[in-house]
C-alpha cells in the first residue's frame, strides 16, 4: 500500500450542504482502516486528506466518490506522498 494526499478546494458551486457527505465518505475510510489523518485548511478554501491504497487508479476512485467532488462543490488533486 502506498499513502496518497488528496487534496479539495472549494469551487464559486460550493455548497455547505455536502460537507455532511464529506464527513460520512471520511468515517467510511476510517472504519475501512484507509483513513490516516485529515483537516480543513485555516483559510477555508478546502482541506486534505491522507490514505492508503494500493495505487494511484484506486486513490483516484475513492477520491472521486466524495461529495464535494461529486457535486462540484470541490476539485480533487491527488499526490502521491512518499512518506519517511
Amino acid at each position: 500500500m502506498s499513502y496518497f494526499l488528496l487534496i479539495t478546494t472549494r469551487t464559486n458551486k460550493f455548497d455547505s450542504n455536502d460537507i455532511q457527505g464529506h464527513y460520512d465518505h471520511l468515517e467510511k475510510l476510517k472504519k475501512e482502516e484507509l483513513l490516516e489523518m485529515y483537516g480543513p485548511f485555516g483559510d477555508a478554501t478546502g482541506g486534505a486528506y491522507l490514505i492508503k491504497a494500493a495505487s494511484i487508479d484506486e486513490a483516484t476512485k475513492i477520491g472521486n466518490l466524495d461529495p464535494l467532488i461529486q457535486n462540484g462543490s470541490s476539485t480533487l488533486t491527488i499526490k502521491e506522498w512518499l512518506l519517511r
